[in-house]
């Protein structure tokens, strides 16, 4: 079952970003739990903003985080698709679909023209994923740590 997250799910929603950090991705170096509560909570209940849970028999099983961002004068406005993470005991077996699918629908339903989401190079299993539900784009994103 896909859901709006809500306050209760936060201390789950903090653990599940290990998902996102086990190999081949990597522990940002200021990740700090208490922060990312913090900006959950403000996900969670902002306007322009949602996280989205998969769950199975109250479980967590996945998860996905949206944003309305900029409005572009050639596009029209963006939705960013900022984590989306899959329990390891749950890949493969269609959570991911239905919370991409879901992410699509609610992006949609907020106005958005367009879906987009960024992918490290060494996430090569989830850019497998991505391509089975056939990107209209693809691009490279440059980033610089700002701190």
């Amino acid at each position: 079952m896909i859901r709006n997250a809500t306050p209760a799910d936060i201390p789950q929603l903090v653990a599940a970003y290990d998902w996102l950090f086990a190999p081949p991705g990597s522990k940002p170096t200021h990740w700090d739990p208490a922060a990312a509560a913090d900006r959950l909570t403000r996900v969670i209940t902002g306007p322009r903003t949602a996280v989205l849970v998969a769950t199975e028999d109250n479980e967590l099983t996945g998860f996905c985080t949206l944003y309305l961002d900029i409005e572009s004068v050639r596009f029209g406005q963006r939705c960013w698709l900022e984590d989306l993470a899959v329990s390891p005991t749950h890949r493969s077996h269609g959570t991911g679909t239905t919370l991409l699918k879901s992410a699509h629908q609610w992006a949609r339903d907020h106005g958005a023209t367009h879906l987009e989401l960024d992918s490290a190079n060494t996430r090569t299993a989830a850019h497998r994923f991505y391509h089975r539900h056939a990107p209209r784009a693809l691009s490279t994103t440059f980033g610089w740590d700002l701190a």
